[in-house]
This record gives structure tokens, C-alpha cells and sequence, in this order.
């Protein structure tokens, strides 16, 4: 259907035009577990306002064909009315009643009604997913955000399944035959894509939390957490539940604004695209966060993360929202903001801003130096671009920039902020200026500046100081040189930081301790630092101490070489998380080389205390040792990483996450390596000995994956451990080994089954495109003709979710540099370049996608060329 992609103007003109007053929504479910039931009735009745008698508008249906259309009392005839995925209503009064009857099809991408069948039961679930334009695939509506309405929905579907939506449960009705139907209670004005239904045979828990509001009622908040019933031995919802509580309470102590949704429920879902979804009153998270297997502390921290951030948009999206998908950043920065402060302030995890330091602000420096980054507050376009636009800037960088706001204002004031915005706009839509109007009042600054150059401008600030001592190494002068070129134009856009410098110097023990620090303003080009004059030089000089703003930055040659040496001994692990980062960029930058980077890492990793920190050194290891270290070199320095990996497996306390975390990476190492083969099959088999270690099935399935990988698993072999594993997580950990063997003829066929035909579930598609990509480049390097060949064809056939995993995923990305060729000239760039040349009016998401993985390939070629 060509007419999918709304664009910025249409919606803006009918959000002129109209207003909506209520959805009256029934779903049909009752043959969902029939795999030859492609879709389901699907009937919507909406009450919406008009300011002009007689006018036009459409509605959006994404859908399986259409019944009926009816406005008003009158029957509009369906070859003039439904045109793709739109339903035209002509000759509007200025109060109207549309009802829409039709069928909408099931999907196996997660966008819209996605079904799930349970290879452990062979039960089915459904579930849905509409961010950011996905509600009209389960019903017909007005999709975009500011046209909120209140929705009542109204499932069929087999009685003995658990049913739940937005609001509560009002009435149950037995339709006979084995079907019920569902009544739920109407929601507060919402946007569609928030709306939410769940289905299926899940297993439930119940809790509730209450508290005292300030007039002296109590709210009492029902609490539910669901999983599939295959899965309900491994789940745990008191600890979900006591995360909510603790969120709730945290909250609503902040905000000063009651939850405004009735209930709470969480339910963790199968073949889920996102880590989780705010639908009010059903909160839907990827059941990943169900640990079936052994799962370390940075496992449980993330999910906490997660659940907060969900909850903080509560208010922060769900009570306010944003008119257009330009602001989406105000939602999506200040959930990710506001999740790692509530995981940092309500919960018992104390490294929620190392976390935020070295996964989420290393996403956005990665985004944000890309040749298509932008400003946190976007130019979107249409829904292709919105969905493009969910990147590491939106959430990460506008969390770093939300951190950077709160040092600037202060933190009373930013929540003082928060507070008049909820209450003024509360169940609205909101631009930018009203936040800084909000901002402005409760600072008493002019936001103006500060926006215009954090939230207008597109790129990454470096930091790099320079210092100056005397002959009895006295600080003479400390300046900091702020690079902060516009990504388009070039020109310099300094941003103001409000920064801590930290001093470290080596105590008795050798340990690299604070030992002073000051907080200053830097703006412009230079700022100079006369606090730091007449004192004695430190060992390491750290900009961004605590991590209170967003820039990359560099270290003085002195603070550089003590870090090289001695980084694993600070004992403060967000100062330790601000040094690995910037190293991390420097490599990313050509600064520092892979090597290097190696080595500091096999010197720091072993005494680094945090699990979740561990994993992160380690997965940018492998990544430094596979994609920028010179081919020549490469195997060296694996067998280097590798033997750190395997001896510290041997070391790590019995049971310790840290052991889990060596073992995990040895068999991402043995992916690409047969120098431990004999470990990896020992460990399967019981033969090998490593006291504490629980090899149950994730890794079993990670072990699988390397053996298969380097041919020395047999596909037999693979067999038998699925029938022991017969689960949707065995299903995936098979699927990705059976595509690593490094065979043609095993590439060939996930090739064709990925790039050709379109029968692969969501989840199955992308442990396909992940087996198939375990391989040389050697190996793999056959396909690309076809993959530049294949590109508009993939993109047409597919939703943009699928679309976007092939074309991302199977890039030929991985490569290495030839000597004697510069990196420009390397096949697959010109061969990117060839096409992008080629296809100008190819869609600016693919367009997106394609100059992305070229830009990577690129650095990772610079990289190889700088470590020769």
C-alpha cells in the first residue's frame, strides 16, 4: 500500500481540522490459535468534531480488507472511500460517528497484533505494538499523537486465556462455544499509539501498592505482571513488583502529580523489537528480562532501568505528549534520564550512572558522529523518519544533554520545571517552547541559548585540556580547548559546559585517588582554569569528573600514560567508567590504536569489579581486535584477549557474575578462533573444570554457536540439543549456530532464507542474519553484489522493521583493508557509494541505513590503515 507513510503536513492539517472525542474498539480473537487464520475482525466506532461542515478527512487502516464504512448513519461505498490504507470521509458534519468494519491480519514482525506460537506448548500469544504509527494494523484511527481521544476496548477470544488492556476489566461475557469477551474500562485521552491489548494463555501475578495523596485519599494501584505460561517457572514478580513500588513511590513523590492510569500491569512478551513499551495501564517489555538462565547483577540493574524508564513516561509521553514526532525527545530523553536516576535514588543497584557512562552515553557518541546525525529536537518528516529517529541521540545524547541541564539549573529548579509543565498540559500535546517557557520560570534564565545550542545542534563537543607546569612541576596555567565543529557546515558551535575537573594522585597503596577537583563553566573555544593555577600537578587530570556533561575528551600526554598503566587502580567506578569511555573513543577516533587499546585492557579488565562494566570492556575489545586491527595482526592479538579471557575464567571467584561474564566471552572469542576448541566442548560436556560455573542453556547455546562457527560442531549435534532445548530461546540460539557453520553452502541458504523470501519471524530473521554473519569475509564476500542488488527489492516487500534488520544486518561491513589501498577505495565503499549515486529517490530511511553501515565501514578501514 503506497500510501502508508503519513507525512508532517497531512497530520498537521487534520489535527487542524479535527478533534476526537472517543474510540469505541472490538476485536475478535476467537480463532487466533488457527494458523490458517491470517487475520481477525477488527470493528471501531469513533466520536470526533469537526470545525468545518462539509469537509474531508481520512482515517488510517492498515488492514485485510474492509466490510463496511459508516458516517453518520450513511453507508459510504468502499471503491471511493478505502484507498490503500487510508478510509476517505467526505462531507463531515461538525459532530460526527465513523464506524469502520474489516479484518486485520496477524503479523510475525512485532508491528501491530503480533501472534506468537510456543514451540515449548504450542500455545498461542498475542500481543501488540504500534510506536510509532502501528494502531492501524489492529484498528482503524487517527494515527498521529495529537489527536488523543479516550478508547474503550472490547476482545473476543477463547475463554480460558488471560485478557487485558489500558484500562481495568468492567465486565466478562461467555459467548458459547469456548469464547468470551472482554469489556474494558474507557482510558484517559491518549495517543493511539499507546493503546494496547494482550492475549493469550500468560501467566499472571497480582500485587498492589497505595498511597496518600495530599488531600487524604488513598489511590490504590493494582499491580499484575504476566509471562507465557511455558515460562513461569523462571519468572520472578515479586522482584518486578517491588521495582514498581518503588518506582510509584518515587515518582509520585517527584513529580507531585498521582499516577493517572488506574492500574499497572507488565507484561513480558515474545519476539518483542524494543526493550519495552510505555502503554499505560499494560506496560509491554521484552521477555528477555525473564532470566531463564543464570543472570548477573548488571541483568537485573538493566531491567530495573527499564521499568522505570517505562514508568517515568507515565508522565513524561503518556500524560503529556509530544504533538509531533519532532519532539520525541521529549519523551524518549527524559524517560532515559529520569530511569537511571530513579534506579540511582529508589532501588538498592549504586552503579545506575557508571551504567548510563559506558552503554548508553557510548551509543549516543557513536550516533552522533555519524554523516546522518541531528539535533536531539529532529526535522521528522513523515512516520519512516519517526521510526528512524528512536536512535542513540533521542534517547542517550538527550539524557547526557537532560544531566548536563540539571547541573546548568539545578536540580530543584528542573523539577520545579517538571511539576508546572505536568500540571499545565496535563493529558495534552506539547512542543519545545513549552518546556523552555516551563524551564525559563522555574530557572529564572533565558533557555533560549542553552536550546539553540544543545537541542538545535547536531554533533559531539571535544574536550582536551592543556597544561602548562613549571620546572618543579606547578600548574603555571590549565586551559581547555573546546572543538565543537556543526556536522553540516563545519563552523564552530561551542556549547557551555558545566563540568567538574578531577585530581588524581596515586595513594600509599598505589591506588589512583581523587584528591582534589573543581566545578567550573566552560564556553567558547578556550576557557582557562586559574583554580587549578600554583597547584601541584596531578598524576591524571580528568575533564568531566562525574560525568555531568556530554563531550568526548581527551586526556594531556601525562594523565594519558598514567592511564595506560594504572587505569584499573582508580578505586571510584564512575571515574573509572569516564576514563574507559574516552579511551574507547580515542580508538573509535584513530587517537589510540587497537593495540593499545588491547593491551590497557588486559592490564585493567582483571580488576575491574563491576560485571556490567566488564562486559562492556570486553564486547569493545573483540570489536577493536575483529574490525580495526590490521589483518596481519589480528590473529596475535585475539590469541592476546583470549588467553586473558580463559585464565580469568579460572580465576573468578565460583558462581561470581564476573566468572559468568569470562565465560560468556570466551565463546564469543571462540566464534572466530580454534585455539580453545577443546575448553568450549569440555565446558558442554562436563569434562572440562570450572568450579561454580553454571553452563546452563544460554550459554550452552553461545558454546554451540562458537564450535559451529569454526566447523567443529556437526549439525546432528545441534539436533539434539534443540529437542533438549525445545523452547522459543533454544529456537533462536539454534537458528543463529545452524547459519555459523562455515559452509557455502549453510551461508547460501540463510542468505536466501533472510535476503529472498520473507517467512522469518522477527526474532528468527535476526538470529539468522546473526549466524549468517559469523564468518570471514572471505567467506561471506560472494553475497554482496547481491545484497546492493537486492536492496529496493527488500525494502518494497517488507515492513520497515523487517526491512531495516536485512539491510542492517547483512551490510558487508566487515572487511579488511589491503595493503597499499587507501580506505577509500575499497570495494564495498565504492560499491555503496555506486548505489546511493544510483538510487537518489530510493527512501530516505534505506538511504539512512546504507550511508550509516558505509560510515562505519570507513572508520573501521581508517583504523586498520592507522595501526600499520
Amino acid at each position: 500500500m503506497s500510501n502508508q507513510n503519513l507525512r508532517r503536513e497531512e497530520a498537521a492539517a487534520r489535527s487542524a481540522l479535527i478533534s476526537v472525542d472517543a474510540y469505541d474498539v472490538e476485536l475478535d480473537l476467537g480463532t487466533a490459535e488457527d494458523p490458517g487464520a491470517a487475520g481477525f475482525r477488527s470493528r471501531s466506532t469513533i466520536s470526533f468534531s469537526c470545525r468545518e461542515a462539509g469537509a474531508e478527512t481520512f482515517l488510517d487502516f492498515i488492514h485485510g480488507g474492509v466490510t463496511s464504512v459508516v458516517l453518520n448513519g450513511r453507508e459510504l461505498p468502499l471503491d471511493t472511500a478505502v484507498d490503500g490504507s487510508r478510509i476517505h470521509l467526505p462531507g463531515l458534519d461538525l459532530v460526527n460517528v465513523v464506524t469502520v468494519d474489516g479484518t486485520a491480519l496477524y503479523s510475525r514482525s512485532g508491528e501491530g497484533m503480533h501472534r506468537f506460537t510456543d514451540p515449548a506448548d504450542s500455545r498461542t500469544y498475542l500481543y501488540t505494538q504500534y510506536e510509532p504509527a502501528d494502531a492501524r494494523r489492529v484498528f482503524a484511527n487517527f494515527e498521529q499523537p495529537d489527536l488523543k481521544a479516550s478508547f474503550t476496548f472490547r476482545v473476543s477470544a477463547p475463554s480460558d486465556w488471560e485478557v487485558a488492556s489500558n484500562g481495568a476489566e468492567t465486565n466478562r461475557t461467555d459467548l458459547g462455544g469456548g469464547i468470551s469477551r472482554w469489556d474494558f474500562a474507557p482510558t484517559q485521552r491518549i495517543s493511539t499509539y499507546i493503546t494496547s491489548v494482550l492475549a493469550g494463555p500468560y501467566f499472571k501475578a497480582e500485587d498492589s501498592w497505595s498511597t496518600v495523596l495530599p488531600d487524604g485519599t488513598v489511590l490504590d494501584i493494582p499491580l499484575g505482571a504476566y509471562c507465557r505460561s511455558s515460562l513461569a517457572a523462571h519468572f520472578d514478580p515479586q522482584n518486578i513488583f517491588e521495582t514498581t513500588k518503588q518506582g510509584l513511590a518515587y515518582f509520585h513523590e517527584l513529580f507531585a502529580f498521582p499516577y493517572p492510569f488506574g492500574k499497572y500491569d507488565s507484561a513480558f512478551v515474545p519476539e518483542y523489537n524494543l526493550g519495552a513499551m510505555e502503554n499505560p495501564g499494560l506496560v509491554t517489555f521484552t521477555e528477555a528480562y525473564v532470566f531463564r538462565s543464570k543472570a548477573t547483577e548488571a541483568q537485573y540493574e538493566a531491567r530495573a532501568n527499564t521499568i522505570l524508564h517505562e514508568m517515568a513516561h507515565m508522565w513524561f509521553g503518556d500524560l503529556v505528549t509530544m504533538a509531533w514526532w519532532d519532539d520525541l525527545w521529549l519523551k524518549e530523553s527524559f524517560a532515559d534520564y529520569m530511569g537511571a536516576l530513579a534506579v540511582d535514588n529508589a532501588t538498592g543497584f549504586t552503579n545506575s550512572w557508571v551504567s548510563f557512562a559506558n552503554r548508553r552515553k557510548a551509543w549516543a557518541y557513536v550516533q552522533d558522529q555519524l554523516p546522518t546525525t541531528h539535533p536531539i529536537v529532529a526535522d521528522i518528516t513523515d512516520l519512516e523518519a519517526a521510526k528512524q529517529n528512536f536512535d542513540g541521540i533521542t534517547y542517550a545524547k538527550g539524557a547526557s544533554v537532560l544531566k548536563q541541564l540539571v547541573a546548568y539549573v539545578g536540580f530543584d529548579a528542573f523539577i520545579e520545571a517538571a511539576r508546572g509543565y505536568f500540571r499545565e498540559h496535563a493529558y495534552g500535546n506539547t512542543t519545545l517552547a513549552d518546556l523552555l517557557r516551563a524551564l525559563s520560570a522555574a530557572s529564572g534564565r533565558d533557555m533560549g541559548l542553552w536550546a539553540r545550542l544543545w537541542l538545535q545542534t547536531a554533533g559531539v563537543p571535544t574536550l582536551t585540556p592543556e597544561v602548562d607546569t613549571d620546572d618543579g612541576g606547578v600548574i603555571t596555567a590549565v586551559t581547555i580547548v573546546q572543538n565543537a565543529p556543526d556536522p553540516v557546515s563545519g563552523e564552530q558551535v561551542p556549547r557551555p559546559h558545566r563540568l567538574r575537573i578531577g585530581l588524581y594522585n596515586p595513594d600509599s597503596s598505589g591506588a589512583l585517588v581523587r584528591t582534589g577537583s573543581v566545578e567550573i563553566d566552560v564556553d567558547g573555544p578556550r576557557t582557562a582554569v586559574p583554580e587549578l593555577t600554583g597547584l601541584p600537578r596531578p598524576a591524571l587530570l580528568l575533564l568531566n569528573d562525574e560525568d555531568l556533561t556530554y563531550a568526548k575528551i581527551r586526556f594531556d600526554n601525562e594523565s594519558l600514560q598514567v592511564l595506560m598503566q594504572n587505569l584499573g587502580r582508580i578505586p571510584d567506578p564512575l571515574a573509572r567508567a569516564v576514563c574507559f569511555s574516552a579511551l574507547w573513543n580515542g580508538v573509535r577516533d584513530g587517537a589510540i590504536s587497537a593495540s593499545d587499546y588491547v593491551r590497557l585492557i588486559v592490564h585493567a579488565a582483571p580488576a575491574e569489579t563491576g560485571a556490567g562494566v566488564l562486559g562492556v570492556l570486553l564486547d569493545n575489545a573483540r570489536f577493536a581486535v575483529e574490525r580495526y586491527t590490521p589483518a596481519e595482526r589480528r590473529s596475535t592479538l585475539r590469541e592476546v584477549l583470549y588467553s586473558l579471557v580463559v585464565e580469568q575464567l579460572h580465576a573468578a571467584e565460583a558462581g561470581s557474575d564476573r566468572q559468568l561474564i569470562w565465560a560468556r566471552n570466551a565463546a564469543a572469542l571462540g566464534r572466530r578462533s580454534t585455539s580453545h576448541t577443546e575448553l568450549l566442548r569440555g565446558l558442554l560436556q562436563g569434562t572440562a573444570t570450572v568450579p561454580g560455573l553454571a553452563v546452563d542453556s544460554d550459554l550452552r547455546w553461545l558454546l554451540w554457536q562458537a564450535l559451529a562457527a569454526t566447523g567443529n560442531a556437526a549439525p546432528a549435534e545441534l539436533d539434539a540439543e534443540l529437542e533438549r532445548d525445545s523452547t522459543a530461546s533454544g529456537r533462536v540460539g539454534f537458528t543463529t549456530a545452524a547459519a555459523a557453520f562455515p559452509d557455502p553452502a549453510v551461508k547460501a541458504a540463510a542468505w536466501q532464507e533472510a535476503v529472498h523470501l520473507n517467512e522469518l519471524s522477527n526474532q528468527l530473521l535476526t538470529a539468522t542474519i546473526e549466524g549468517f554473519s559469523i564468518g570471514s569475509h572471505e567467506l561471506l564476500d560472494v553475497f554482496s553484489a547481491d545484497y546492493f542488488a537486492s536492496l529496493t527489492l527488500v525494502w518494497n516487500s517488507r515492513s520497515i522493521e523487517l526491512a531495516g534488520r536485512v539491510v542492517a544486518g547483512l551490510f558487508p561491513g566487515a572487511q579488511d583493508l589491503p595493503e597499499h589501498m587507501v580506505p577509500a577505495d575499497h570495494p564495498v565503499l565504492v560499491a555503496s557509494m555506486d548505489w546511493l549515486e544510483a538510487n537518489p529517490e530510493a527512501p530516505a530511511a534505506l538511504r539512512r541505513i546504507i550511508i550509516e553501515q558505509q560510515d562505519q565501514l570507513l572508520r573501521a578501514l581508517r583504523a586498520q590503515a592507522a595501526g600499520r
